[in-house]
Protein backbone atom coordinates (compact mmCIF):
# COMPACT_ATOMS: atom_id res chain seq x y z
CA UNK A 1 0.00 0.00 0.00
CA UNK A 2 2.71 2.57 0.78
CA UNK A 3 4.31 1.87 -2.60
CA UNK A 4 0.99 2.25 -4.43
CA UNK A 5 0.33 5.49 -2.54
CA UNK A 6 3.82 6.80 -3.30
CA UNK A 7 3.24 6.17 -7.02
CA UNK A 8 -0.35 7.43 -7.04
CA UNK A 9 -0.82 10.81 -8.71
CA UNK A 10 -4.13 11.30 -6.88
CA UNK A 11 -2.66 10.47 -3.47
CA UNK A 12 0.24 12.87 -4.04
CA UNK A 13 -2.14 15.59 -5.25
CA UNK A 14 -4.26 15.25 -2.08
CA UNK A 15 -1.18 15.16 0.17
CA UNK A 16 0.34 18.27 -1.45
CA UNK A 17 -2.95 20.20 -1.32
CA UNK A 18 -3.55 19.32 2.34
CA UNK A 19 0.03 20.27 3.23
CA UNK A 20 -0.42 23.59 1.39
CA UNK A 21 -3.67 24.29 3.26
CA UNK A 22 -2.11 23.42 6.61
CA UNK A 23 0.90 25.65 5.91
CA UNK A 24 -1.39 28.55 4.99
CA UNK A 25 -3.42 27.99 8.17
CA UNK A 26 -0.25 27.93 10.25
CA UNK A 27 1.03 31.13 8.61
CA UNK A 28 -2.28 32.89 9.25
CA UNK A 29 -2.29 31.70 12.86
CA UNK A 30 1.26 32.94 13.44
CA UNK A 31 0.38 36.36 11.95
CA UNK A 32 -2.75 36.63 14.08
CA UNK A 33 -0.90 35.64 17.27
CA UNK A 34 1.67 38.36 16.50
CA UNK A 35 -1.13 40.93 16.25
CA UNK A 36 -2.56 39.76 19.58
CA UNK A 37 0.83 40.15 21.27
CA UNK A 38 1.23 43.66 19.83
CA UNK A 39 -2.22 44.68 21.04
CA UNK A 40 -1.58 43.21 24.49
CA UNK A 41 1.69 45.15 24.70
CA UNK A 42 -0.06 48.35 23.61
CA UNK A 43 -2.71 47.77 26.29
CA UNK A 44 -0.05 47.20 28.92
CA UNK A 45 1.74 50.38 27.89
CA UNK A 46 -1.52 52.38 27.96
CA UNK A 47 -2.63 51.23 31.43
CA UNK A 48 -0.90 54.16 33.09
CA UNK A 49 -2.50 56.81 30.86
CA UNK A 50 -5.95 55.38 30.00
CA UNK A 51 -8.96 55.35 32.31
CA UNK A 52 -9.60 51.89 33.88
CA UNK A 53 -12.97 51.52 32.07
CA UNK A 54 -11.29 52.07 28.72
CA UNK A 55 -8.59 49.51 29.53
CA UNK A 56 -11.21 46.95 30.60
CA UNK A 57 -13.27 47.61 27.48
CA UNK A 58 -10.25 47.21 25.17
CA UNK A 59 -9.13 44.05 27.02
CA UNK A 60 -12.64 42.58 26.65
CA UNK A 61 -12.71 43.49 22.93
CA UNK A 62 -9.28 41.91 22.41
CA UNK A 63 -10.31 38.76 24.29
CA UNK A 64 -13.48 38.52 22.18
CA UNK A 65 -11.45 38.88 18.97
CA UNK A 66 -9.01 36.22 20.19
CA UNK A 67 -11.85 33.84 21.04
CA UNK A 68 -13.52 34.39 17.65
CA UNK A 69 -10.25 33.94 15.78
CA UNK A 70 -9.48 30.72 17.68
CA UNK A 71 -12.90 29.36 16.72
CA UNK A 72 -12.29 30.28 13.08
CA UNK A 73 -8.86 28.60 13.10
CA UNK A 74 -10.36 25.45 14.71
CA UNK A 75 -13.08 25.38 12.04
CA UNK A 76 -10.49 25.79 9.28
CA UNK A 77 -8.41 22.98 10.77
CA UNK A 78 -11.47 20.72 10.92
CA UNK A 79 -12.29 21.56 7.30
CA UNK A 80 -8.74 20.64 6.26
CA UNK A 81 -8.97 17.32 8.12
CA UNK A 82 -12.38 16.61 6.57
CA UNK A 83 -11.07 17.44 3.08
CA UNK A 84 -8.13 15.08 3.61
CA UNK A 85 -10.47 12.31 4.77
CA UNK A 86 -12.81 12.98 1.85
CA UNK A 87 -9.93 12.73 -0.63
CA UNK A 88 -8.53 9.57 0.95
CA UNK A 89 -11.98 7.94 0.85
CA UNK A 90 -12.18 8.60 -2.89
CA UNK A 91 -8.70 7.14 -3.37
CA UNK A 92 -9.43 4.06 -1.26
CA UNK A 93 -12.67 3.46 -3.10
CA UNK A 94 -10.93 3.62 -6.49
CA UNK A 95 -8.01 1.56 -5.18
CA UNK A 96 -10.36 -1.17 -3.96
CA UNK A 97 -11.97 -1.37 -7.40
CA UNK A 98 -8.57 -1.44 -9.14
CA UNK A 99 -7.26 -4.17 -6.83
CA UNK A 100 -10.38 -6.29 -7.47
CA UNK A 101 -10.04 -5.74 -11.23
CA UNK A 102 -6.34 -6.63 -11.38
CA UNK A 103 -6.78 -9.63 -9.08
CA UNK A 104 -9.72 -10.88 -11.13
CA UNK A 105 -7.82 -10.49 -14.39
CA UNK A 106 -5.02 -12.62 -12.96
CA UNK A 107 -7.36 -15.21 -11.45
CA UNK A 108 -6.30 -14.25 -7.90
CA UNK A 109 -8.92 -14.54 -5.21
CA UNK A 110 -6.90 -13.39 -2.17
CA UNK A 111 -4.92 -10.17 -1.92
CA UNK A 112 -2.70 -9.51 1.07
CA UNK A 113 -0.71 -6.42 1.97
CA UNK A 114 3.03 -6.95 1.58
CA UNK A 115 3.83 -6.72 5.34
CA UNK A 116 1.67 -9.82 5.95
CA UNK A 117 3.46 -11.93 3.36
CA UNK A 118 6.59 -13.79 4.36
CA UNK A 119 7.37 -15.12 0.88
CA UNK A 120 5.71 -15.05 -2.54
CA UNK A 121 6.61 -15.59 -6.14
CA UNK A 122 7.25 -12.37 -8.07
CA UNK A 123 4.34 -13.09 -10.41
CA UNK A 124 1.90 -12.70 -7.54
CA UNK A 125 3.03 -9.16 -6.68
CA UNK A 126 0.43 -6.81 -8.19
CA UNK A 127 1.93 -3.55 -6.91
CA UNK A 128 3.24 -2.17 -10.21
CA UNK A 129 0.15 -3.14 -12.17
CA UNK A 130 -2.19 -1.75 -9.49
CA UNK A 131 -0.16 1.49 -9.38
CA UNK A 132 -0.25 1.92 -13.15
CA UNK A 133 -3.97 1.12 -13.34
CA UNK A 134 -4.71 3.43 -10.41
CA UNK A 135 -3.03 6.33 -12.20
CA UNK A 136 -5.15 5.63 -15.28
CA UNK A 137 -8.38 5.41 -13.29
CA UNK A 138 -7.86 8.28 -10.83
CA UNK A 139 -5.31 11.00 -11.62
CA UNK A 140 -6.87 13.72 -9.46
CA UNK A 141 -9.33 14.04 -6.62
CA UNK A 142 -11.89 16.82 -6.31
CA UNK A 143 -11.48 18.25 -2.84
CA UNK A 144 -13.95 20.70 -1.33
CA UNK A 145 -12.95 24.34 -1.65
CA UNK A 146 -10.60 25.56 1.05
CA UNK A 147 -12.48 26.34 4.25
CA UNK A 148 -15.51 24.27 3.26
CA UNK A 149 -16.58 20.95 4.73
CA UNK A 150 -17.37 18.08 2.32
CA UNK A 151 -21.10 17.83 1.70
CA UNK A 152 -21.27 14.06 1.52
CA UNK A 153 -19.28 10.87 1.13
CA UNK A 154 -17.39 10.50 -2.18
CA UNK A 155 -20.09 8.26 -3.65
CA UNK A 156 -23.41 7.07 -2.32
CA UNK A 157 -23.15 3.72 -0.60
CA UNK A 158 -19.41 4.01 0.01
CA UNK A 159 -18.30 2.31 3.18
CA UNK A 160 -15.66 3.85 5.37
CA UNK A 161 -12.71 1.55 5.93
CA UNK A 162 -9.46 2.14 7.73
CA UNK A 163 -6.59 3.03 5.38
CA UNK A 164 -5.21 0.01 3.58
CA UNK A 165 -8.36 -2.01 4.12
CA UNK A 166 -9.85 -1.56 0.67
CA UNK A 167 -11.24 -4.54 -1.11
CA UNK A 168 -14.34 -6.62 -1.17
CA UNK A 169 -16.28 -7.41 1.95
CA UNK A 170 -16.81 -11.12 2.64
CA UNK A 171 -20.29 -10.97 1.11
CA UNK A 172 -18.85 -9.54 -2.12
CA UNK A 173 -15.94 -11.90 -2.54
CA UNK A 174 -16.18 -14.56 -5.21
CA UNK A 175 -16.32 -18.20 -4.11
CA UNK A 176 -13.00 -19.58 -3.02
CA UNK A 177 -11.10 -21.81 -5.46
CA UNK A 178 -8.66 -24.46 -4.31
Amino acid sequence: MPEVQRLSAAFNQVREEIERRRARLNDDLQREQGRWREEQQALAAGRATLPPETVRLRERELQDRITDAQRIFRDRSRAIDAAAQFGLQQIEQALGAVIRQVASSRGINVVLPRPLVIYNEAGFDMTDEVSAQMNRVLRTVNLPAEGQMPDEAPQAGAQQRPPGQGGATPAQQPPRRN
